[in-house]
């Protein structure tokens, strides 16, 4: 990318290519709708296929279902992408999950979802699409953390152990791509008003920050194309965003 924006890859006529897992959720719908238009040609993954198509009609974009914890399915769609022979420019780590139990109520079922999704998921998906990125040597990952990731709050024993996690992957990730001219930078938001809070209505527990105070969807969206449009040579290794 440019500092005039991503209209062009490689320095050709080609759009430059974007891909955002967790593309029907809250979050990650955001962001593709944004990136979109920033100019961007977004593959919006997921697993719900038929809403996948509807909001890759809407962007004029490419519906790319797989499941981001089996690695075969994250092998396919990368063969996918890499097929339209233009490097991928931004890489979104946005699918996750979000349980809350107390270390005691975390059984292995909750520890390995959360694992696998918001730690597991984001590895597989970095590590297939980083190869492309270094031979290129230019492209953007951002992984979509949380608050929980770096400060402790009750109840949050399996979230907060993957996102601690993701957080130590995303730092060892920093190291190895320095001077390679690819980027990564990890985003932590505060809580946001999305789908994953419909079963624990927290409106009504006193204990959950009610949905008037969260962040909203576009607010993580709108970070996460700031950082995409800067020019290749700025890195934004952490943003963390709050309410103000």
């Amino acid at each position: 990318m440019n500092e005039g924006g991503p209209a062009s890859a490689s320095g050709g006529g080609a759009r430059a290519t974007a891909l955002v897992t967790g593309a029907t959720g809250g979050i990650g719908e955001a962001i593709v709708r944004r990136l979109a238009g920033d100019g961007f040609h977004v593959y919006a993954a997921g697993r719900r296929r038929a809403r996948l198509e509807r909001l890759a009609v809407e962007i004029d974009g490419v519906a790319l279902p797989f499941d981001v914890t089996v690695e075969e399915e994250v092998d396919r769609a990368r063969a996918v992408v890499e097929s339209g022979g233009v490097p991928l420019s931004v890489l979104v780590n946005s699918a996750g999950v979000f349980d809350l139990a107390s270390v005691a109520e975390t059984g292995g079922e909750i520890l390995s979802r959360n694992l696998d999704v918001n730690l597991g998921g984001v590895f597989h998906v970095t590590r297939a699409f980083l190869r492309g990125m270094l031979e290129a040597g230019s492209g953007l990952v951002i992984n979509v953390g949380s608050v929980a990731g770096w400060r402790a709050f009750p109840d949050n024993a399996a979230y907060s152990a993957s996102k601690f996690g993701m957080r130590g992957f995303h730092e060892v990730l920093l190291e190895e791509i320095r001077g390679t001219g690819v980027r990564a930078c990890l985003l932590e938001p505060g809580a946001v008003d999305t789908s994953l809070w419909d079963p624990l209505d927290p409106d009504s527990a006193p204990d959950l920050p009610d949905r008037a105070h969260m962040l909203r969807p576009d607010d993580i969206a709108r970070a996460a194309c700031f950082v995409a449009g800067l020019p290749d040579d700025v890195a934004v290794p952490l943003l963390r965003i709050e309410r103000g």
